[in-house]
């Protein structure tokens, strides 16, 4: 079997956000070192679960080219990822570290890396489309984890659904007729552990229930 194609990603150069763009061009001429473009996704095109993050942090995602690599954020997460077989290898903060995803995906609603990392609700929208393609490649997947209210949102107005019929909330699992199941969490940036909004156990909890979905589904 020929490995799933992987869906359109945001050109280098994309000019589709103003806003962002003019944002990226500061960036390289700051660090032109860093990757300072729209972030691919990272994981199988035909994964069973897709991560659905907010945007690329400024230092993190924004600086070495892979989703939340770089950050607390993704210490969090790839450490999570690698306990639930989700992962598999060594993560060490840089997109060469050997780290691999198994059966899972992750990308984010916003490509591009926003001032103060809040992107405008017309940047959310603009970007949708590349959301829409990950969700639709590969056969799709089966669930969706989204982290935070942002991706919550996007996710579903991208699958065609009002917000109100199905609303954020940690831990939530919605199901919606013909697309996958779709799972909430907080997102796991430093903010909300350091707050106690997010501790580990309750993020654990969320990926081991998407585990078990996975498992009898």
């Amino acid at each position: 079997m020929s490995p799933a194609t992987p869906p359109p990603q945001p050109a280098q150069n994309c000019p589709l956000c103003p806003r962002l763009a003019e944002f990226r061009v500061g960036n390289r001429q700051g660090h032109p070192d860093w990757f300072n473009g729209p972030v691919p996704s990272f994981g199988p095109p035909d994964a069973s679960l897709l991560i659905v993050g907010l945007a690329p942090g400024l230092k993190g995602a924004n600086r070495t080219g892979r989703p939340f690599t770089g950050d607390f954020a993704g210490d969090l997460l790839y450490r999570t990822l690698i306990e639930f077989g989700f992962a598999g290898g060594h993560y060490g903060q840089r997109p060469d570290d050997g780290l691999t995803l198994n059966g899972c995906r992750i990308t984010n609603a916003v490509r591009c890396v926003p001032p103060a990392n809040k992107p405008t609700p017309a940047e959310i929208k603009t970007c949708r489309p590349f959301l829409a393609g990950e969700i639709g490649s590969g056969g799709g997947p089966r669930a969706i984890l989204a982290l935070g209210r942002i991706a919550h949102d996007s996710t579903v107005a991208t699958l065609g659904q009002r917000l109100s019929a199905f609303k954020f909330g940690h831990g939530a699992r919605h199901e919606i007729a013909g697309a996958p199941t779709l799972f909430d969490s907080y997102h796991c940036s430093r903010y909300n552990t350091q707050t106690g909004v997010l501790t580990e156990d309750m993020f654990r909890q969320v990926i081991g229930q998407i585990r078990d979905f996975l498992a009898a589904n």
